[in-house]
């Protein structure tokens, strides 16, 4: 019998922290709780644990700065954190991805969807020895096997649904998909679509691709289509 996932959740809200510690229990991980960033901290440190869900507010210590030394620290920058933020953080959210964050979930949400996150983000870890394929497209690449995207040398922060529909896309470049077929197709794949707002997911796709070209084409009435 393989030996549970340790997650390490640092939350001081205590009817938050008690949701997830029971989503944990029928998932089965084991799951730990700390209500501040500075004992947060030395727990991850003490731990180790497989992965670590964030609050960004947190007393003592805010999440963005456990992160940064999280991630400074060798011997603790491999273990995956999901951040979780309240509505209206969305300039700490992107800042936590550009400091390592793997994925993020504003408040509130569904317990068993962070779950879904969670084992998507697991699973992603263990492939990234593998040595990585790139494709590229223009100035961009993505690596597939360990869901990043690339300008040059530049790593850029898209979340796990974004990363879904932009491999998606471009593993059918030339061809219309659907909104349903992306949303079918993400779903069964690794990455998991908190909403049926395809198009949102795509603007913000649009953005991080920059505006010189237009890679990703609307077909009125149909669909959306990665240019050749």
């Amino acid at each position: 019998m393989s030996q549970k996932k340790r997650i390490l959740l640092i939350e001081d809200e205590e009817d938050i922290a008690s949701l997830i510690k029971l989503q944990a229990e029928i998932s089965g991980y084991k799951l730990h709780v700390e209500v501040d960033g500075v004992n947060g901290y030395r727990a991850i440190e003490r731990e180790q644990p497989d992965l670590v869900i964030l609050d960004i507010m947190l007393p003592g210590q805010n999440g963005l700065d456990v992160c940064r030394k999280m991630k400074s620290n060798p011997e603790l920058k491999n273990i995956p954190v999901i951040i979780i933020s309240a509505k209206g953080e969305e300039l700490d959210v992107v800042l936590g991805l550009e400091l390592g964050a793997d994925d993020y979930l504003p408040k509130p949400f569904s317990p068993r969807i962070l779950f879904s996150r969670i084992k998507a983000v697991l699973r992603r870890g263990k492939e990234q020895e593998k040595t990585p394929k790139t494709i590229s497209f223009g100035d961009f690449g993505i690596e597939p096997d360990r869901y990043i995207l690339k300008k040059g040398e530049k790593q850029i922060p898209v979340t796990l649904s974004e990363f879904g529909i932009l491999r998606r896309l471009i593993a059918n470049r030339g061809t219309v998909l659907t909104r349903n077929q992306l949303l079918d197709d993400v779903q069964n794949d690794d990455a998991f679509i908190v909403d049926r707002n395809i198009d949102v997911h795509i603007a913000s796709l649009r953005k991080k691709l920059g505006p010189h070209f237009d890679w990703i084409e609307t077909v009125r009435g149909v669909g959306y289509r990665f240019r050749e």
